[in-house]
Protein backbone atom coordinates (compact mmCIF):
# COMPACT_ATOMS: atom_id res chain seq x y z
CA UNK A 1 0.00 0.00 0.00
CA UNK A 2 1.59 3.40 -1.02
CA UNK A 3 2.34 5.85 2.09
CA UNK A 4 -0.35 8.56 2.64
CA UNK A 5 0.61 12.52 2.47
CA UNK A 6 0.32 12.56 5.81
CA UNK A 7 1.55 9.08 6.97
CA UNK A 8 4.75 9.36 8.86
CA UNK A 9 6.31 5.98 10.95
CA UNK A 10 2.85 4.28 11.64
CA UNK A 11 0.50 2.94 8.42
CA UNK A 12 -3.00 3.05 8.87
CA UNK A 13 -5.38 -0.34 9.37
CA UNK A 14 -6.41 -1.68 5.97
CA UNK A 15 -9.86 -1.76 6.94
CA UNK A 16 -9.47 1.89 8.50
CA UNK A 17 -8.18 3.14 5.27
CA UNK A 18 -11.07 1.40 3.29
CA UNK A 19 -13.76 3.24 5.33
CA UNK A 20 -12.36 6.56 5.95
CA UNK A 21 -11.20 7.17 1.98
CA UNK A 22 -14.62 5.74 1.13
CA UNK A 23 -15.96 6.79 -2.61
CA UNK A 24 -13.26 9.44 -2.46
CA UNK A 25 -11.08 7.65 -5.38
CA UNK A 26 -14.32 7.90 -7.43
CA UNK A 27 -15.54 11.13 -6.49
CA UNK A 28 -12.38 12.94 -7.05
CA UNK A 29 -12.12 11.92 -10.87
CA UNK A 30 -14.67 14.53 -11.16
CA UNK A 31 -11.98 17.66 -9.77
CA UNK A 32 -8.67 16.31 -11.88
CA UNK A 33 -8.80 18.65 -13.95
CA UNK A 34 -9.64 21.69 -11.21
CA UNK A 35 -6.92 19.79 -9.23
CA UNK A 36 -4.38 20.73 -11.82
CA UNK A 37 -5.51 24.56 -12.57
CA UNK A 38 -5.03 25.59 -8.89
CA UNK A 39 -1.96 23.86 -8.42
CA UNK A 40 -0.84 26.04 -11.67
CA UNK A 41 -2.14 29.35 -10.43
CA UNK A 42 -0.79 28.58 -6.77
CA UNK A 43 2.92 27.54 -7.89
CA UNK A 44 2.82 30.96 -9.92
CA UNK A 45 2.25 32.50 -7.19
CA UNK A 46 4.87 30.67 -5.14
CA UNK A 47 7.43 31.66 -7.87
CA UNK A 48 6.82 35.23 -7.26
CA UNK A 49 7.42 35.40 -3.44
CA UNK A 50 10.16 33.49 -4.07
CA UNK A 51 9.30 29.82 -3.26
CA UNK A 52 9.82 28.40 -6.54
CA UNK A 53 12.41 29.53 -8.98
CA UNK A 54 11.41 30.56 -12.47
CA UNK A 55 12.79 26.90 -14.14
CA UNK A 56 11.20 25.00 -11.24
CA UNK A 57 7.71 26.69 -12.47
CA UNK A 58 8.18 26.52 -16.04
CA UNK A 59 9.07 22.48 -15.58
CA UNK A 60 6.32 22.24 -13.31
CA UNK A 61 3.87 23.96 -15.37
CA UNK A 62 4.40 22.15 -18.50
CA UNK A 63 4.22 18.59 -16.59
CA UNK A 64 1.04 19.62 -14.82
CA UNK A 65 -0.49 20.90 -18.28
CA UNK A 66 -0.09 17.15 -19.66
CA UNK A 67 -1.76 15.83 -16.75
CA UNK A 68 -4.35 18.36 -17.49
CA UNK A 69 -4.91 17.02 -21.09
CA UNK A 70 -4.96 13.52 -19.47
CA UNK A 71 -7.90 14.43 -17.71
CA UNK A 72 -9.47 16.44 -19.93
CA UNK A 73 -9.82 12.97 -22.15
CA UNK A 74 -10.91 10.66 -19.22
CA UNK A 75 -7.86 9.27 -18.75
CA UNK A 76 -6.58 10.39 -15.37
CA UNK A 77 -6.67 7.35 -12.90
CA UNK A 78 -6.31 7.40 -8.94
CA UNK A 79 -4.23 4.47 -8.52
CA UNK A 80 -5.02 1.93 -5.68
CA UNK A 81 -2.83 2.88 -2.60
CA UNK A 82 -3.58 6.75 -3.57
CA UNK A 83 -5.79 8.44 -0.93
CA UNK A 84 -7.13 11.05 -3.30
CA UNK A 85 -6.66 13.08 -6.01
CA UNK A 86 -4.39 15.84 -4.66
CA UNK A 87 -2.17 12.83 -3.73
CA UNK A 88 -2.24 11.53 -7.18
CA UNK A 89 -0.96 14.65 -9.13
CA UNK A 90 2.07 15.46 -6.38
CA UNK A 91 2.67 11.68 -7.46
CA UNK A 92 2.81 11.95 -10.98
CA UNK A 93 4.73 15.16 -10.43
CA UNK A 94 7.08 13.39 -8.02
CA UNK A 95 7.94 10.51 -10.25
CA UNK A 96 8.66 12.79 -13.79
CA UNK A 97 10.25 15.17 -11.94
CA UNK A 98 12.07 13.92 -8.82
CA UNK A 99 11.93 16.49 -5.59
CA UNK A 100 10.92 19.72 -7.41
CA UNK A 101 7.39 18.04 -7.59
CA UNK A 102 7.36 18.01 -3.84
CA UNK A 103 7.47 21.90 -3.36
CA UNK A 104 3.76 22.33 -4.95
CA UNK A 105 2.84 21.99 -1.39
CA UNK A 106 4.27 24.90 0.26
CA UNK A 107 1.66 27.20 1.71
CA UNK A 108 -1.43 24.68 1.04
CA UNK A 109 -3.18 22.07 2.80
CA UNK A 110 -5.62 19.78 1.72
CA UNK A 111 -8.39 21.44 3.06
CA UNK A 112 -8.07 24.66 0.52
CA UNK A 113 -7.16 22.64 -2.39
CA UNK A 114 -10.65 20.94 -2.21
CA UNK A 115 -12.31 23.85 -1.53
CA UNK A 116 -10.80 25.69 -4.81
CA UNK A 117 -11.32 22.30 -6.62
CA UNK A 118 -14.70 21.89 -5.53
CA UNK A 119 -15.34 25.83 -6.60
CA UNK A 120 -13.56 25.98 -10.19
CA UNK A 121 -15.81 22.54 -10.84
CA UNK A 122 -18.84 24.04 -9.66
CA UNK A 123 -18.36 27.49 -11.48
CA UNK A 124 -17.92 25.40 -14.11
CA UNK A 125 -21.07 22.65 -14.03
CA UNK A 126 -23.44 25.70 -13.45
CA UNK A 127 -22.56 27.22 -16.56
CA UNK A 128 -23.44 23.79 -18.22
CA UNK A 129 -26.91 23.98 -16.28
CA UNK A 130 -27.53 27.79 -17.51
CA UNK A 131 -26.82 26.90 -21.21
CA UNK A 132 -28.93 23.69 -20.67
CA UNK A 133 -32.07 25.64 -18.92
CA UNK A 134 -31.27 28.81 -21.52
CA UNK A 135 -31.46 26.24 -24.51
CA UNK A 136 -34.87 24.62 -22.73
CA UNK A 137 -36.37 28.36 -21.79
CA UNK A 138 -36.02 28.85 -25.93
CA UNK A 139 -37.83 26.25 -26.59
CA UNK A 140 -40.77 26.95 -24.37
CA UNK A 141 -40.96 30.44 -25.96
CA UNK A 142 -40.65 29.39 -29.64
CA UNK A 143 -43.82 27.26 -28.52
CA UNK A 144 -45.59 29.65 -26.73
CA UNK A 145 -45.57 31.73 -29.36
CA UNK A 146 -46.20 29.40 -31.84
CA UNK A 147 -49.46 28.08 -29.94
CA UNK A 148 -50.58 31.61 -28.15
CA UNK A 149 -54.11 31.76 -30.13
CA UNK A 150 -54.79 28.33 -29.51
CA UNK A 151 -56.91 27.63 -26.24
CA UNK A 152 -57.20 25.17 -23.59
CA UNK A 153 -58.35 24.89 -19.88
CA UNK A 154 -57.04 26.27 -17.44
CA UNK A 155 -57.31 23.90 -13.58
CA UNK A 156 -57.87 25.17 -10.40
CA UNK A 157 -58.45 22.27 -7.46
CA UNK A 158 -58.00 20.28 -10.63
CA UNK A 159 -61.85 21.39 -11.79
CA UNK A 160 -61.88 22.71 -14.86
CA UNK A 161 -61.53 26.83 -14.05
CA UNK A 162 -61.45 29.27 -16.67
CA UNK A 163 -59.70 29.67 -20.41
CA UNK A 164 -56.16 29.44 -20.74
CA UNK A 165 -53.79 28.75 -23.89
CA UNK A 166 -50.88 26.89 -24.78
CA UNK A 167 -49.17 30.57 -25.00
CA UNK A 168 -49.53 30.69 -21.96
CA UNK A 169 -48.93 26.88 -20.34
CA UNK A 170 -45.78 26.78 -22.69
CA UNK A 171 -44.45 30.42 -21.52
CA UNK A 172 -45.40 30.17 -17.56
CA UNK A 173 -42.53 27.56 -17.85
CA UNK A 174 -40.20 29.67 -19.90
CA UNK A 175 -40.45 32.56 -17.53
CA UNK A 176 -40.02 30.17 -14.48
CA UNK A 177 -36.68 29.41 -15.47
CA UNK A 178 -36.22 32.70 -15.76
CA UNK A 179 -36.44 33.37 -11.62
CA UNK A 180 -34.62 29.68 -11.61
CA UNK A 181 -31.37 31.60 -13.35
CA UNK A 182 -31.52 34.27 -11.05
CA UNK A 183 -31.32 32.05 -8.01
CA UNK A 184 -28.99 30.59 -9.96
CA UNK A 185 -26.47 33.13 -10.53
CA UNK A 186 -26.53 33.98 -6.94
CA UNK A 187 -25.19 30.88 -6.23
CA UNK A 188 -22.83 31.28 -9.19
CA UNK A 189 -21.87 34.56 -7.06
CA UNK A 190 -21.22 32.96 -3.89
CA UNK A 191 -19.70 29.85 -5.65
CA UNK A 192 -17.03 32.49 -7.28
CA UNK A 193 -14.69 33.60 -4.37
CA UNK A 194 -11.24 32.42 -3.86
CA UNK A 195 -10.35 30.29 -0.55
CA UNK A 196 -6.63 28.96 -2.08
CA UNK A 197 -4.35 30.47 0.60
CA UNK A 198 -6.67 29.90 3.46
CA UNK A 199 -4.38 26.58 3.84
CA UNK A 200 -6.06 24.05 6.46
CA UNK A 201 -8.49 26.83 8.01
CA UNK A 202 -6.02 29.30 9.66
CA UNK A 203 -3.53 30.86 6.88
CA UNK A 204 0.01 30.18 6.71
CA UNK A 205 3.30 31.87 7.80
CA UNK A 206 4.57 31.96 4.07
CA UNK A 207 3.96 35.63 2.87
CA UNK A 208 0.70 33.87 0.23
CA UNK A 209 -0.43 36.79 -2.30
CA UNK A 210 -4.02 35.66 -2.42
CA UNK A 211 -4.81 38.24 -4.91
CA UNK A 212 -2.46 36.63 -7.36
CA UNK A 213 -4.51 33.39 -7.69
CA UNK A 214 -7.52 34.89 -7.37
CA UNK A 215 -7.33 36.72 -10.46
CA UNK A 216 -5.15 33.54 -12.07
CA UNK A 217 -8.44 31.41 -11.79
CA UNK A 218 -10.64 34.22 -12.18
CA UNK A 219 -12.73 34.54 -9.30
CA UNK A 220 -14.21 37.88 -8.59
CA UNK A 221 -12.62 38.06 -5.09
CA UNK A 222 -11.16 35.95 -2.57
CA UNK A 223 -12.75 34.83 1.06
CA UNK A 224 -11.00 36.94 2.64
CA UNK A 225 -11.30 35.52 6.48
CA UNK A 226 -9.39 32.16 6.63
CA UNK A 227 -11.66 30.55 8.86
CA UNK A 228 -14.38 31.72 7.05
CA UNK A 229 -13.36 29.80 3.89
CA UNK A 230 -13.31 26.77 5.42
CA UNK A 231 -16.86 27.22 6.73
CA UNK A 232 -17.76 27.86 3.26
CA UNK A 233 -17.14 24.25 2.81
CA UNK A 234 -20.75 22.72 2.90
CA UNK A 235 -22.57 25.97 2.38
CA UNK A 236 -21.32 26.70 -0.98
CA UNK A 237 -22.86 22.81 -2.04
CA UNK A 238 -26.34 23.94 0.05
CA UNK A 239 -26.60 27.29 -1.91
CA UNK A 240 -26.26 25.87 -5.30
CA UNK A 241 -28.11 22.99 -4.39
CA UNK A 242 -30.75 25.31 -3.42
CA UNK A 243 -30.78 26.80 -6.91
CA UNK A 244 -30.30 23.40 -8.69
CA UNK A 245 -33.78 21.98 -6.49
CA UNK A 246 -35.53 25.18 -7.70
CA UNK A 247 -35.12 24.32 -11.72
CA UNK A 248 -35.71 20.60 -10.94
CA UNK A 249 -38.90 22.20 -9.36
CA UNK A 250 -40.25 23.93 -12.70
CA UNK A 251 -39.12 20.60 -14.57
CA UNK A 252 -41.01 18.67 -12.22
CA UNK A 253 -43.82 20.18 -12.87
CA UNK A 254 -43.55 20.18 -16.16
CA UNK A 255 -42.86 16.61 -16.67
CA UNK A 256 -46.38 16.08 -14.57
CA UNK A 257 -47.81 18.38 -16.82
CA UNK A 258 -47.10 16.71 -19.77
CA UNK A 259 -47.67 13.10 -18.22
CA UNK A 260 -51.47 13.93 -17.30
CA UNK A 261 -52.40 16.29 -20.65
CA UNK A 262 -50.65 13.36 -22.50
CA UNK A 263 -52.89 10.73 -21.25
CA UNK A 264 -56.27 10.07 -23.54
CA UNK A 265 -58.65 11.26 -20.64
CA UNK A 266 -56.92 15.20 -21.27
CA UNK A 267 -55.79 14.17 -25.06
CA UNK A 268 -54.17 18.32 -25.03
CA UNK A 269 -50.69 16.71 -26.23
CA UNK A 270 -49.10 14.05 -28.22
CA UNK A 271 -45.79 13.05 -27.11
CA UNK A 272 -43.33 12.28 -30.20
CA UNK A 273 -43.83 8.37 -30.85
CA UNK A 274 -39.70 7.85 -30.42
CA UNK A 275 -40.01 9.59 -27.45
CA UNK A 276 -42.21 7.09 -25.93
CA UNK A 277 -41.88 3.15 -24.32
CA UNK A 278 -44.46 0.08 -24.84
CA UNK A 279 -46.07 -2.35 -22.88
CA UNK A 280 -44.49 -5.94 -22.92
CA UNK A 281 -48.52 -7.18 -22.76
CA UNK A 282 -50.57 -4.13 -23.90
CA UNK A 283 -49.80 -3.40 -27.81
CA UNK A 284 -51.29 -0.06 -27.81
CA UNK A 285 -49.25 1.34 -25.03
CA UNK A 286 -46.76 4.62 -25.26
CA UNK A 287 -46.01 5.82 -22.16
CA UNK A 288 -44.28 9.08 -21.18
CA UNK A 289 -41.09 6.97 -19.55
CA UNK A 290 -39.20 10.37 -20.15
CA UNK A 291 -40.87 12.32 -18.02
CA UNK A 292 -42.22 9.62 -15.52
CA UNK A 293 -38.16 9.63 -14.84
CA UNK A 294 -37.58 13.14 -15.07
CA UNK A 295 -40.02 13.93 -12.57
CA UNK A 296 -38.52 11.15 -10.07
CA UNK A 297 -34.85 12.41 -10.48
CA UNK A 298 -35.91 16.50 -10.45
CA UNK A 299 -38.29 15.19 -6.83
CA UNK A 300 -34.86 13.14 -6.03
CA UNK A 301 -32.85 16.42 -6.24
CA UNK A 302 -35.15 18.93 -4.80
CA UNK A 303 -34.18 16.58 -1.58
CA UNK A 304 -30.30 17.48 -1.82
CA UNK A 305 -30.23 20.69 -0.46
CA UNK A 306 -31.80 19.12 2.98
CA UNK A 307 -29.05 16.02 2.50
CA UNK A 308 -26.20 18.91 2.36
CA UNK A 309 -27.95 20.46 5.37
CA UNK A 310 -28.17 17.00 7.67
CA UNK A 311 -24.37 16.19 6.73
CA UNK A 312 -22.88 20.20 7.86
CA UNK A 313 -25.44 21.99 10.43
CA UNK A 314 -24.42 20.46 13.35
CA UNK A 315 -20.51 21.18 12.69
CA UNK A 316 -18.43 24.06 14.77
CA UNK A 317 -15.82 26.13 12.80
CA UNK A 318 -13.18 24.15 11.05
CA UNK A 319 -12.79 21.40 8.74
CA UNK A 320 -14.25 17.70 10.02
CA UNK A 321 -14.14 14.78 7.45
CA UNK A 322 -17.83 14.49 7.73
CA UNK A 323 -17.78 17.26 4.77
CA UNK A 324 -15.95 14.49 2.44
CA UNK A 325 -19.26 12.87 2.31
CA UNK A 326 -21.11 16.25 0.56
CA UNK A 327 -19.11 15.00 -2.19
CA UNK A 328 -20.89 12.07 -3.03
CA UNK A 329 -24.11 13.42 -3.38
CA UNK A 330 -23.32 17.10 -4.64
CA UNK A 331 -20.85 16.20 -7.65
CA UNK A 332 -23.19 13.42 -9.43
CA UNK A 333 -26.29 16.16 -9.56
CA UNK A 334 -25.20 18.50 -12.34
CA UNK A 335 -24.74 15.68 -14.80
CA UNK A 336 -28.72 14.34 -13.70
CA UNK A 337 -29.97 17.53 -13.76
CA UNK A 338 -28.56 18.41 -17.36
CA UNK A 339 -29.79 15.24 -18.90
CA UNK A 340 -33.33 16.19 -17.53
CA UNK A 341 -33.17 19.38 -19.14
CA UNK A 342 -32.01 18.32 -22.51
CA UNK A 343 -34.51 15.17 -22.79
CA UNK A 344 -37.01 18.03 -21.98
CA UNK A 345 -36.09 20.25 -24.33
CA UNK A 346 -36.01 18.15 -26.59
CA UNK A 347 -39.66 16.56 -26.74
CA UNK A 348 -41.23 19.82 -25.99
CA UNK A 349 -39.88 20.61 -29.59
CA UNK A 350 -41.72 17.98 -31.10
CA UNK A 351 -44.63 17.93 -29.02
CA UNK A 352 -48.11 17.81 -30.82
CA UNK A 353 -51.04 20.03 -29.79
CA UNK A 354 -54.76 19.60 -29.85
CA UNK A 355 -55.88 22.78 -31.31
CA UNK A 356 -59.55 21.56 -30.72
CA UNK A 357 -59.54 20.61 -27.50
CA UNK A 358 -63.14 22.77 -26.59
CA UNK A 359 -64.84 20.91 -29.44
CA UNK A 360 -66.18 18.85 -26.49
CA UNK A 361 -69.05 21.25 -24.16
CA UNK A 362 -67.94 19.47 -21.16
CA UNK A 363 -65.21 22.55 -20.84
CA UNK A 364 -68.52 25.01 -21.88
CA UNK A 365 -68.36 26.14 -18.12
CA UNK A 366 -64.66 27.51 -18.17
CA UNK A 367 -66.27 30.46 -20.05
CA UNK A 368 -68.56 31.47 -16.76
CA UNK A 369 -66.47 33.65 -15.65
CA UNK A 370 -65.46 35.55 -18.95
CA UNK A 371 -69.52 35.44 -19.38
CA UNK A 372 -69.82 37.14 -15.90
CA UNK A 373 -67.21 39.98 -16.96
CA UNK A 374 -69.22 40.49 -20.21
CA UNK A 375 -72.37 41.45 -18.24
CA UNK A 376 -70.49 43.49 -15.75
CA UNK A 377 -68.82 45.54 -18.41
CA UNK A 378 -72.34 46.20 -19.85
CA UNK A 379 -73.42 47.62 -16.52
CA UNK A 380 -74.47 44.94 -14.46
CA UNK A 381 -73.32 44.62 -10.09
CA UNK A 382 -70.73 41.75 -10.94
CA UNK A 383 -72.20 40.08 -7.80
CA UNK A 384 -75.88 40.34 -9.97
CA UNK A 385 -73.85 39.33 -12.99
CA UNK A 386 -72.38 36.28 -11.26
CA UNK A 387 -75.77 35.30 -9.73
CA UNK A 388 -77.15 34.97 -13.44
CA UNK A 389 -74.51 32.91 -14.93
CA UNK A 390 -74.63 30.96 -11.74
CA UNK A 391 -78.38 30.15 -12.31
CA UNK A 392 -78.14 29.81 -15.85
CA UNK A 393 -75.66 26.94 -15.53
CA UNK A 394 -78.18 25.13 -12.91
CA UNK A 395 -81.05 25.32 -15.69
CA UNK A 396 -79.03 24.18 -18.45
CA UNK A 397 -79.04 27.51 -20.43
CA UNK A 398 -75.62 28.77 -20.20
CA UNK A 399 -73.87 29.41 -23.61
CA UNK A 400 -70.75 31.35 -24.63
CA UNK A 401 -69.03 31.50 -28.10
CA UNK A 402 -65.72 30.43 -26.94
CA UNK A 403 -63.83 33.26 -27.35
CA UNK A 404 -61.80 35.05 -25.20
CA UNK A 405 -60.56 38.84 -25.05
CA UNK A 406 -58.12 39.43 -22.87
CA UNK A 407 -55.89 42.32 -22.85
CA UNK A 408 -53.54 43.21 -19.77
CA UNK A 409 -49.89 42.04 -19.84
CA UNK A 410 -49.25 38.59 -19.49
CA UNK A 411 -52.49 37.90 -20.47
CA UNK A 412 -54.01 34.98 -23.23
CA UNK A 413 -53.88 38.31 -25.59
CA UNK A 414 -50.50 39.49 -24.49
CA UNK A 415 -47.68 37.26 -23.31
CA UNK A 416 -45.12 39.31 -23.19
CA UNK A 417 -42.66 36.55 -24.17
CA UNK A 418 -40.16 39.72 -25.81
CA UNK A 419 -40.14 41.06 -22.02
CA UNK A 420 -39.74 37.39 -20.76
CA UNK A 421 -37.06 36.80 -23.09
CA UNK A 422 -35.16 40.34 -22.75
CA UNK A 423 -35.45 39.45 -18.64
CA UNK A 424 -33.89 35.97 -19.48
CA UNK A 425 -31.03 37.67 -21.83
CA UNK A 426 -29.79 39.75 -18.83
CA UNK A 427 -30.02 37.46 -16.00
CA UNK A 428 -27.39 35.71 -18.14
CA UNK A 429 -25.62 38.25 -19.20
CA UNK A 430 -25.24 38.44 -15.27
CA UNK A 431 -23.12 35.77 -15.07
CA UNK A 432 -20.07 36.82 -16.76
CA UNK A 433 -18.93 33.35 -17.59
CA UNK A 434 -16.59 34.77 -19.68
CA UNK A 435 -14.19 36.10 -17.41
CA UNK A 436 -13.32 32.77 -15.89
CA UNK A 437 -12.96 31.13 -19.20
CA UNK A 438 -10.58 33.88 -19.92
CA UNK A 439 -8.53 33.07 -16.79
CA UNK A 440 -8.36 29.41 -17.33
CA UNK A 441 -7.27 29.64 -20.92
CA UNK A 442 -4.20 32.27 -20.15
CA UNK A 443 -3.03 29.97 -17.20
CA UNK A 444 -3.24 26.83 -19.40
CA UNK A 445 -1.24 28.86 -21.97
CA UNK A 446 1.50 30.35 -19.61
Amino acid sequence: MAQKLWEKSVQVNAEIDRFTVGHDREMDLYLAKYDVLGSMAHITMLESIGLLTSEDLKTLLEELKHIYETAEKGEFVIEDGIEDVHSQVELMLTRRLGDVGKKIHSGRSRNDQVLVDLKLFTRARIKEIAEAAEDLFHVLIAQSNRYKDVLMPGYTHLQIAMPSSFGLWFGAYAESLVDDMMLLQAAYKVCNRNPLGSAAGYGSSFPLNREMTTRLLGFDSMDYNVVYAQMGRGKMERNVAFALASIAGTLSKLAFDACMFSCQNFGFVKLPDECTTGSSIMPHKKNPDVFELTRAKCNKIQALPQQIMMIMNNLPSGYFRDLQIIKEVFLPVFDELKDCLQMAAYIIDKIKINEHILDDDKYLYMFSVEEVNRLANEGMPFRDAYKKVGLDIEKGNFTHDKQVHHTHEGSIGNLCNDRITDLMSQVMAGFNFSVAEAAEKSLLNR
